[in-house]
């Protein structure tokens, strides 16, 4: 196909960038919305993906910052180690314990956390689900579910038993949200401990692990066991429909992935850079155009 010059943005030397950090960072997403929403809002915006690996984190906040870049995303492993490298914490970012949004504002790096609130705004569009009295069974005691665990009890769950291989790491993020929100109930049990009872008390299973991104089941929990009004989301996105989700759905039961996570946080994240909104359902269009060509799990 021959080369055209108006198939291609205008890149120049007044044009703002931002992006994302991470290791792996290749399966990212965020670069096909984000830019998608620059496009769409006319704004002279470019968003990259940049490799970081571990050992060279420290370094990449300070080239980036003397670069000029003006924010990104920090996808994993960073989420909690480069917290020591920014100036300031957002609240988001103090309640959570990690960082996935980063923005210079004159000479300070601010850290944000935007998947929790990213999460219970889907929560709401995609599966009509509010925190509040209702059990939620959290699966996983990673990064990820504290930072989910604390947006919750920060929006009303007062209810919450998180199953996790380890018992250590679950207890140890019950002990920090205790602290933040002591009128929440948190439960830890491991996963060979989730009983018939505790699944069918649940209106709320949450999958905060990567399991199902290689096409795992999640075998220590019987869907059958949940009650039918129950609802299943999963955080992983790499389908349109995951393992979990693909069972949830053939066992009755209303079930969505992550990717509405993905564009809720995208979204708050677009405004914390440019200080306005993306237009309405642009980021959402994106994704699901990419996620749609890509291949099943």
């Amino acid at each position: 196909m021959a080369w055209n010059a108006k198939q291609l943005p205008d890149i120049l030397g007044k044009t703002q960038v931002v992006g994302i950090i991470g290791n792996p960072i290749r399966h990212s997403l965020s670069p096909v919305m984000q830019n998608a929403a620059f496009a769409a809002g006319n704004l002279d915006y470019v968003y990259v993906p940049f490799a970081v690996k571990p050992e060279h984190l420290q370094q990449a906040v300070v080239g980036l910052k003397a670069l000029g870049v003006i924010g990104y995303n920090v996808t994993i492993p960073h989420k909690t180690s480069i917290i020591p490298y920014l100036d300031i914490l957002d609240d988001s970012a103090e309640r959570a314990g990690a960082v996935n949004t980063v923005h210079l504002s004159g000479s300070a790096l601010i850290g944000y956390n935007t998947d929790g609130a990213g999460l219970v705004d889907s929560l709401a569009e995609d599966l009509d689900f509010t925190p509040g009295d209702d059990q939620i069974l959290v699966v996983g005691a990673g990064g990820a579910a504290r930072g989910a665990i604390a947006s919750l009890c920060h929006c009303g769950a007062k209810n919450i038993v998180i199953c996790n291989r380890s018992q250590h790491a679950a207890e140890t993020i019950m002990e920090n949200i205790n602290v933040l929100y002591p009128d929440t109930r948190i439960q830890v049990i491991s996963c060979n401990q989730v009983t018939k009872e505790i699944a069918s008390l649940s209106s709320l299973l949450l999958n905060t692990t990567s399991l199902g991104m290689a096409g795992e089941q999640i075998e220590f929990i019987k869907l059958g066991d949940l009650q039918k009004h129950a609802k299943v989301y999963d955080m992983v996105y790499g389908t349109l429909n995951t393992p979990l989700v693909s069972d949830a759905l053939a066992s009755g039961l209303n079930a969505v992935n992550g990717a509405g996570m993905l564009v809720a946080q995208g979204e708050r994240a677009f405004e914390i850079w440019t200080g306005q909104k993306p237009v309405k359902g642009t980021m959402k269009l994106a994704l699901n155009s990419r996620m749609a060509s890509l291949p099943t799990a």
